[in-house]
């Protein structure tokens, strides 16, 4: 069991002062980690009201001072879950979309891992949070910028890759494709829709959305034709 401070019993207290220093915050990193990873199941099984900081403490075999001292508070705490857990969400469905081979089997492979599971609604009610902490707000703001960044550099790597020709930027592309994956998701979860209903939504809207932008919405292979039918709309 680790003290207090984060440190476990077999890590000296004295000796070089730079050693310790680092071995004092690589333990901090570690219980920071294992108490988000203790948290993160509880919140999405129990949500914030029904979860106690004595449950999450039990579960990551910590004291529920450790929480204290490393999030000051249980909302704190809850907002850097669900943050977290929307990037390892985005980590996921780039290394759905990996093997994709034309930009429809990339919009599939996004949309099949993204709505088949509870992080958007899980990042939603932290944005609910926020509204009344806007102490917590800067990390939502940094999230959502870094889901965008990372999505618009595996987009351009994907496109780079393949040889896809895109008139929408990478981060134009990115942005749009998960303010309309969080809304979908947001709203078939109020309605009780189903993964699969939800997917097939997210891509029905996407679809509609890359129609009505006309002919510069469009991707095709580079040096394909005009004239050729085997053109890709965009993912």
């Amino acid at each position: 069991m680790p003290d207090e401070a984060g440190r476990a019993p077999s890590e000296p207290a004295v000796g070089d002062p730079k050693h310790a220093v680092r071995a004092t915050r690589s333990a901090g990193r570690k219980m920071r980690s294992l108490l988000l990873d203790a948290a993160s199941p509880l919140f999405r099984e129990r949500g914030l009201s029904g979860t106690a900081i004595t449950d999450i403490a039990a579960a990551a075999d910590a004291f529920p001072s450790q929480i204290t001292y490393y999030f000051r508070t249980k909302e704190a705490l809850f907002v850097e879950c669900a943050c977290r857990d929307l990037l390892y969400l985005g980590r996921a469905t780039e290394q759905a979309a990996l093997k994709a081979r034309t930009p429809r089997e990339y919009t599939n492979a996004l949309a099949e891992t993204v709505t088949a599971s509870d992080s958007v609604a899980f990042f939603a009610e932290a944005l609910t949070l926020t509204r009344r902490r806007q102490d917590l707000a800067p990390l939502v703001e940094r999230t959502i910028e870094r889901l965008h960044s990372e999505g618009a550099r595996a987009y351009a790597s994907q496109v780079a890759r393949h040889g896809w020709r895109s008139l929408r930027a990478p981060d134009e592309s990115s942005r749009r494709f998960w303010a309309v994956a969080i809304g979908i998701i947001l709203e078939g979860y109020a309605m009780g829709r189903s993964p699969d209903e939800l997917c097939s939504e997210l891509l029905r809207v996407l679809g509609e959305q890359a129609k009505s932008a006309g002919d510069t919405a469009r991707l095709r292979l580079v040096g394909e034709s005009d004239a050729s039918g085997n053109s890709n709309e965009e993912g």
